[in-house]
């Protein structure tokens, strides 16, 4: 509120509320923090505006308000006084909402994150171990940067909004170095209504698959995805149409289990419907099929303040592997036969999941099976095959003045294939993690954990299972 029409607003009721007192009687007025609403006598959450008189109509206005001398409001406004009074209209008229003068370049954030790694092998095949989730896992490796992202985004109006997010940590297929700039998300979410509960996100964005898959890799307590649910959308992502329903309400729970610290996976609606390309991020399309993809989930939140997390999510449609390439078996080398029609194989998931929210004890749990196109060695072709995989997480929340400490347990297991890889290879895993984060501020996060690892080399045939313990460390930096 304007200065002179607060002190116009203030010289009224002054004048009201003195109409039956005489001349020299005083009246303190006093403004409430949040709602700025005047009041006449004091209260949690009021200041002082100052001491007022009613004068008669014709006093000179120089002498119009005594204003006490020790009003000092909190938030720096300094008391009403004579220059102050004036007529209300002119300020009223002026002002103008704080959004009206606001451009859409005045509406983006920028925010990003990046992650450097190490990754130590503590025993097992030396150097044999990989992770389709980490490419510094492996034999002569050191520090490396896993990501490095960069977030542009806000709304452009009240219906349209923006999302931009590069990674510069990234290493094409068969490149020699590292760091290279790569696309992520691009995107733009369309709004029906305005309240901003109905919306379609077009472009580049993550496939509404698995909850694990959702939940940002800044947020993400375990150093990598799960497998069994990962295998289906590389890298999360693909360029399609995506609608998505959340109701205001649940809209601020989702915001609110994100920014609290508990982890959460962000808004991708109650109800999500989308159709995208299905050969994943950053890949042509090989085929003239869409994939379908159906995601349903609720945060409830109980009486006590805790929040559970339960839903579910399926896909469908056909999958091009890439064109197999000749292995050597047992000292005879052949190319796999692709048996899937021309326009793919089928590939097909649905998958389940739950989520208790570490308040401060938390647990979560997701599980999928399907089929789609896996190598089968004995037959040297590449068939529909069925898969089935998951994993169990438990952590425990600990805040105190050290920051947020969280240690977890996790253990995963996979029986299907890895589509995005050359031959689509068969893909077991069995793994169990034991790790814990540590942040001692929003800027800073440090984790630590160890895997005893056994899961398939997928890098060259016969695709050997493996085994090994690991040590691995990430330090991350939020900005």
């Amino acid at each position: 509120m304007k200065k002179k029409a607060l002190a116009s607003i203030l010289w009224t009721m002054g004048a009201n509320a003195m109409a039956e007192t005489a001349p020299t009687a005083a009246i303190e007025f006093y403004v409430d923090r949040k709602t700025q609403q005047i009041f006449a006598e004091p209260g949690p959450g009021r200041d002082k505006l100052g001491t007022f008189v009613r004068v008669e109509d014709k006093q000179p206005a120089a002498t119009v308000p005594q204003t006490a001398q020790n009003a000092s409001p909190a938030d720096g406004r300094k008391p009403a006084t004579t220059e102050d009074v004036a007529p209300a209209k002119p300020a009223i008229a002026s002002a103008k909402p704080a959004s009206a003068d606001k451009k859409w370049y005045d509406r983006i954030s920028l925010r990003g994150y990046v992650q450097m790694r190490y990754n130590h092998e503590l025993s097992g095949d030396a150097g044999l171990l990989r992770s389709p989730g980490d490419r510094f896992i492996g034999s002569n490796q050191g520090f490396g940067i896993r990501r490095a992202r960069v977030v542009l985004s806000g709304d452009l109006n009240d219906y349209v909004s923006l999302y931009l997010q590069p990674d510069f940590g990234s290493t094409p297929t068969g490149s020699s170095t590292s760091n290279f700039a790569q696309l992520r998300d691009a995107y733009a979410d369309i709004y029906f209504d305005a309240s901003k509960e109905w919306r379609v996100r077009a472009g580049q964005s993550k496939v509404p698959y698995g909850w694990e898959n959702l939940q940002s890799s800044q947020n993400r307590i375990a150093p990598d995805r799960a497998d069994a649910m990962n295998t289906g959308v590389r890298d999360e992502r693909d360029i399609g149409l995506f609608f998505y329903y959340t109701p205001k309400p649940i809209a601020e729970r989702f915001k609110y289990l994100v920014q609290s610290g508990l982890k959460g996976s962000g808004d991708y609606g109650i109800v999500g419907l989308g159709l995208y390309n299905g050969q994943g991020a950053n890949r042509a399309e090989q085929n003239n099929s869409l994939h379908t993809v159906l995601h349903l989930t609720y945060p409830f939140k109980f009486d006590n303040g805790q929040y559970l997390e339960v839903g579910a999510d399926a896909y469908s449609g056909r999958f091009k592997v890439a064109t197999p390439a000749s292995i050597t078996v047992n000292n005879q080398t052949f190319t796999p036969k692709d048996t899937a029609p021309s326009n793919g194989a089928l590939d097909q998931r649905v998958a389940a999941h739950i989520i208790y929210y570490p308040q401060p004890f938390g647990f979560q749990a997701e599980w999928t099976v399907g089929r789609g196109p896996e190598l089968d060695l004995s037959q040297r072709k590449i068939r529909t095959r069925s898969l089935r995989g998951g994993y169990v997480q438990a952590m425990y929340k600990m805040d105190g003045s050290y920051g947020s400490l969280i240690p977890y347990v996790k253990w995963q297991t996979f029986r299907g294939a890895s589509k995005f890889d050359t031959n689509s290879p068969s893909f077991l895993l069995d793994e169990t993690e034991v790790g814990m984060e540590w942040r001692p501020s929003s800027a800073l996060e440090i984790a630590v954990a160890y895997a005893n690892m056994r899961r398939s080399n997928l890098t060259a045939a016969p695709y050997a299972r493996v085994k090994g313990d690991l040590l691995r460390m990430q330090l991350q930096i939020n900005y």
